[in-house]
């Protein structure tokens, strides 16, 4: 099986083309193609949008088969617009007061954050708490009620 993508037009020129293999010089170093011979899916990933990836695109899978080779194309293509994020102000950590709690802003590389587990534990060990003394000083009061003199 073999895949290649064209863009701007139907009949443009390759940008990716497994069976050379080749990459359009455009996207050289920005295409990333997450398939492999075997796999029912892939991904072909345009790192680093520009402005003038802004386009339509056409893909064409090949496939030998046991009545010879067959092809499929997207004929009406993928059209990928760039469209431009709104700028935003990021407010340095530096001035954050140390008033706001801090739980979980550690970066942790893809691990459980512990001090999320730590807050997770503290408040299991708060109900815990509470779901016990609650009814034990209920109890207390009505056992001291009921051990107090009649008036």
């Amino acid at each position: 099986m073999s895949i290649a993508w064209r863009w701007k037009n139907y009949h443009g020129e390759y940008i990716y083309n497994s069976t050379q293999p080749f990459i359009h010089e455009h996207f050289k170093g920005r295409l990333i193609m997450n398939w492999s011979q075997g796999q029912t899916s892939g991904v072909l990933r345009i790192l680093n949008l520009k402005e003038n990836d802004q386009a339509t695109y056409f893909s064409r899978v090949f496939l030998q088969t046991t009545e010879g080779m067959k092809s499929w194309q997207s004929v009406a293509g993928t059209q990928l617009i760039i469209i431009h994020a709104p700028s935003t102000t990021v407010v340095s950590p530096s001035i954050i007061p140390s008033v706001f709690p801090t739980a979980g802003l550690e970066d942790t590389r893809g691990k459980r954050t512990p001090s999320l587990l730590n807050l997770g534990a503290m408040v299991r060990m708060v109900v815990s708490k509470v779901v016990v003394i609650i009814p034990l000083y209920g109890w207390v009061f009505f056992l001291w009620w009921k051990q107090r003199p009649a008036e």
